[in-house]
């Protein structure tokens, strides 16, 4: 049997409630349900507490109050995230915030979590299910952002010829246009779909990190272009999402924003050109 630290095991019981707290912050913050928001705010608060216990566990066992690995560091840098979050929770009760810190922390914890050295699939056969699933969680948030987007257009042609207005028995070249569906259907579909795609990218995401352990680059691994875009497109997600839901975000500029989130999505997609250890189809 195989030992586990005891820092190592508080820290995946941490990533566990992270995850758990990252869920409940978004029907917390983007639809303001008091239930998920207490849900958010326990779990993360237990969270943090065995993040923190891990961290002084890590530090003692290693005879050092200086982080000296890659991975220590990380677990670290996410102890001061959710530190600050909570602080300024408290503070000013700005739960909002946890859209990012939650998530960010999540993945910060998740990677150290997999245990001090670097990670090896048991087989190729699991690798390659692993390849899998994360290609096709990342191809269903492009297509459920794709549809998006196309609802989001359809919206501001059928805005235009209801607008138009032609008289009785006047031909109208907006008469090909007749069997879009009601607006309010056209806003449901694009952000029913916008909803949709985003925890297929978080997914996505969160198993391309575990694959990334495998490659010799290591940590080195998250600089590549590919990658950073990535990552930057999530956080143009969240705050599409965000937008939409806060701000009552509708119609025309509802479809130009979302537009700008496809054009990050196209960028993520062209710059494979340029990536050197993330190009389709590399081993």
């Amino acid at each position: 049997m195989v030992k586990i630290d005891m820092y190592l095991l508080w820290l995946r019981v941490a990533a566990v409630l992270y995850a758990a707290a990252s869920v409940a912050v978004f029907p917390a913050v983007l639809y303001g349900a008091a239930r998920w928001r207490r849900w958010c705010v326990h779990l993360g608060g237990m969270a943090l507490f065995f993040h923190f216990v891990s961290a002084v566990e890590m530090l003692v066992q290693a005879h050092s109050w200086v982080p000296v690995g890659v991975r220590e560091v990380q677990s670290l840098l996410g102890l001061a995230v959710a530190s600050v979050f909570f602080l300024v929770w408290w503070l000013y009760d700005a739960i909002s915030l946890g859209l990012f810190a939650l998530p960010v922390t999540f993945f910060l914890v998740f990677v150290p979590a997999l245990g001090p050295d670097r990670y090896t699939f048991p087989s190729q056969g699991v690798r390659l299910s692993w390849l899998v699933a994360h290609i096709a969680a990342l191809l269903l948030a492009y297509v459920a952002l794709g549809f998006s987007l196309l609802a989001s257009v359809l919206y501001l042609v059928q805005e235009r010829r209801i607008k138009s207005k032609p008289k009785l028995g006047e031909h109208s070249w907006w008469a090909p246009f007749d069997w879009l569906p009601p607006l309010d259907t056209l806003e449901r579909i694009a952000e029913a779909t916008l909803e949709f795609g985003f925890p297929c990218m978080t997914v996505g995401l969160v198993i391309g990190s575990v694959l990334a352990q495998e490659t010799p680059l290591g940590a080195a691994y998250f600089l590549d272009p590919k990658i950073i875009a990535a990552f930057a497109s999530w956080v143009i997600y969240v705050l599409l999402l965000l937008v939409r839901r806060t701000a009552g975000l509708r119609g025309r500029r509802a479809a130009y924003l979302s537009g700008a989130v496809f054009a990050v999505m196209v960028v993520v997609w062209t710059a494979n050109l340029f990536s050197h250890v993330h190009r389709y189809g590399a081993p």
